[in-house]
Order: structure tokens, then C-alpha cells, then sequence
């Protein structure tokens, strides 16, 4: 499959692009990765250098990728980290050029806002595009416990939160996915994804692995792995297995290794081949 992404990039770590981007490749697919920020590192270290893309350099690579007639080609539209409103345009503009070209490709809209942990760290209005443009023109979103909170304005801590706020965002988005869910009313040693519909749900639970410094990039490897297999396949709860294993023996490296960035290619071998495997049930 071809996928065209547009997300951050940053020349240490693993993060948007650069953390979608190889596990896509290594599933075999191809990428054509558009830079949203050209940082030096993430911003969870609190220092970086770099600047965000201007909008029209976005939308100008875009259209080269367009004059080349490759757009009828891409079965798949990533987007994560939006940095301005001119650049938020940018994107919906380019979703509108990819369905036009192929009716058939599929837009995973990955909700980037902030974490627990950190809190929002989007400029002001990001989330209401997000809110009210970006998610009811996608097929796929892929928040995280956060994300689904402040895109919903209530509170999550049960299982009937979640599929109630998840299912609130699927008005034009046939798919749901929370890439992390931390219940009040589960075990305190576990994380699970949640993968909802508007009439089906799956839950996915794995082991909780203590980090000092919790890796960035998570949600953008799994929104990347998630939707390949989904894509791929057609099967949500095997695409949830698979995505769910594979960064769970990613994070388990990375812990290992003591390292604090997602050791991708270090686990690369364990990414596409897990040992363990995590099977959802229905919710």
C-alpha cells in the first residue's frame, strides 16, 4: 500500500513522522512523508530548535506529489501534529485531493492535542479544527485518553465513558480507536485500546511498563500499525492485535534497553514478529 503522511518530524527521536514512517516501511508499504515541523528533537525534553513548516510549503510539496500522478495511487491519508490554522486548511485540502483522485483511500486523522502528563500543547484552535473540520471528514481517529477527553469535554474513567465519548466522534468517521485508555474502574497495572464503531467495540488490555520518563511516539506508531492492518485487512479486531503487540514488544525493548526514545529499530524484529500476542474481546 502507499501511504501519504503528513506529520512532525524531528531529527533525534521518534515522533510523528519519524515514528510512523519505519514501521509502516518495514510492514512493506511505501511512505511519502510531508514534514509538518523540522524540529531537533521532541518537546517533551522542554528545549529543541527547529521551526514549524509554513503552509505553503506543505501545500506546495502536495501538489508536486499531485503533478507526478501519484495521488490515484494512495490508499491512505495520515495526519497528525497541525502546528497553525493556515497549515489545519492546508490539510483538509489535501484530503479533499486525495479523494478526489482515489474515492477509495482512507484518511487516518490522528487528534494530536497533548497527553496526561503534559497537558495541551497545541497552539489555541487546534482543537476546534480538529473538533469541528478535521474529524467529521475522516475515516479513522485515533486519540488518546486525553485527547478524547478535552475533543469531548467530559470526564472518561469507565468503559461506558469511553465507548460513549469515542462513539460521540464517529459523525462522519466510521472508526474509533483511543490508542491508551487508563480506566478508574480496571486494574492500575494495565493500559488497554479501545477500538469502537458505532455498534461494535473491542478492548485490548496489555501489562503497564514502568518508565522514568515515558517514550513520546507512541500513538503515532500505533495509529501508523493500526491502520495498515486495518486497511490491509479489514479486520478490526485483528488489526487491534497486531497493533497492540507489536508496540507493546517495542515498549518492552525500550524499557529494557533504558532507553527513554521508542526503539524502533532496535525492535524491529520483535515489532513485526511479537512474541507475545494480545487478543481483544468485545465489549
Amino acid at each position: 500500500m502507499r501511504f501519504l503522511s503528513l506529520q512532525s518530524h524531528v531529527a533525534y527521536g521518534y515522533v510523528g513522522n519519524r515514528a510512523a514512517t519505519f514501521p509502516l516501511q518495514r510492514l512493506g508499504h511505501e511512505v511519502w512523508a510531508i514534514n509538518t515541523v523540522e524540529f531537533s528533537n521532541h518537546t517533551g525534553y522542554g528545549a529543541w530548535r527547529g521551526r514549524t513548516a509554513s503552509a505553503e510549503q506543505v501545500a506546495d510539496i502536495v501538489l508536486g506529489i499531485e503533478a507526478l500522478g501519484l495521488l490515484p495511487r494512495c490508499d491512505a491519508l495520515l495526519t497528525g501534529y497541525v502546528g497553525d490554522a493556515a497549515l489545519a486548511d492546508v490539510v483538509l485540502d489535501t484530503a479533499r485531493r486525495v479523494r478526489a483522485a482515489n474515492p477509495r483511500a482512507i484518511w487516518c486523522c490522528d487528534p494530536v492535542l497533548g497527553d496526561i502528563d503534559t497537558g495541551i500543547y497545541v497552539k489555541p484552535g487546534i482543537d476546534a479544527f480538529f473538533r469541528e473540520r478535521a474529524i467529521p471528514a475522516a475515516d479513522l481517529v485515533t486519540p488518546n485518553h486525553f485527547e478524547l477527553e478535552h475533543l469531548t469535554g467530559g470526564t472518561v474513567a469507565t468503559m461506558g465513558q469511553a465507548l460513549s465519548a469515542a462513539r460521540s466522534l464517529l459523525k462522519g468517521p466510521r472508526l474509533a480507536l483511543v490508542t491508551s485508555l487508563r480506566r478508574a474502574d480496571a486494574a492500575a497495572d494495565q493500559v488497554e485500546m479501545l477500538a469502537v464503531t458505532r455498534d461494535e467495540a473491542w478492548r485490548v488490555c496489555t501489562p503497564l511498563i514502568g518508565f522514568e520518563v515515558a517514550p513520546n511516539g507512541t500513538g503515532d506508531a500505533v495509529a501508523a500499525l493500526f491502520s495498515a492492518h486495518w486497511i490491509a485487512g479489514g479486520d478490526i479486531p485483528d488489526a487491534l492485535a497486531k497493533a497492540c503487540s507489536s508496540i507493546f514488544a517495542v515498549l518492552e525493548a525500550t524499557s529494557a534497553m533504558g532507553e527513554r526514545e521508542l526503539q524502533l529499530v532496535a525492535a524491529q524484529d520483535q515489532m513485526i514478529s511479537p512474541a507475545r500476542c494480545f487478543l481483544p474481546e468485545r465489549v
